[in-house]
């Protein structure tokens, strides 16, 4: 499997950002098609203390590179591209891996 991981930063306003995430973004990203699971992991603090430097992360998985770049490049790819770019655009990075066992 392949996934497509996504780090969210630490937003501004944590409660307008859970409220789009979950309510606008997540249903637009699960109609992707090719992808098998969502896993979403909410930050609550770091080993050393403190916030953690990432607010959210989230594992989108693939049963293939393929998979993963022809659901990317779908109508609900493009949709939930343009819809992540238009909340948290400058709080957001990427990452393509591979579950290691």
């Amino acid at each position: 499997m392949v996934k497509l991981i996504a780090f969210y930063k630490q937003p501004e306003n944590k409660e307008a950002f859970d409220e789009h995430y979950f309510n606008v973004h997540v249903p637009v990203t699960e109609k992707i098609p090719g992808l098998r699971k969502m896993k979403v992991t909410k930050g609550t603090g770091s080993p050393m203390g403190g916030e953690s430097k990432y607010y959210l992360i989230c594992e989108m998985y693939y049963d293939s590179m393929e998979d993963l770049k022809a659901g990317l490049k779908s109508p609900e790819g493009k949709a939930s591209s343009k819809d992540v770019m238009s909340f948290a655009g400058d709080i957001v990075s990427f990452m393509i891996g591979e579950d290691v066992e």
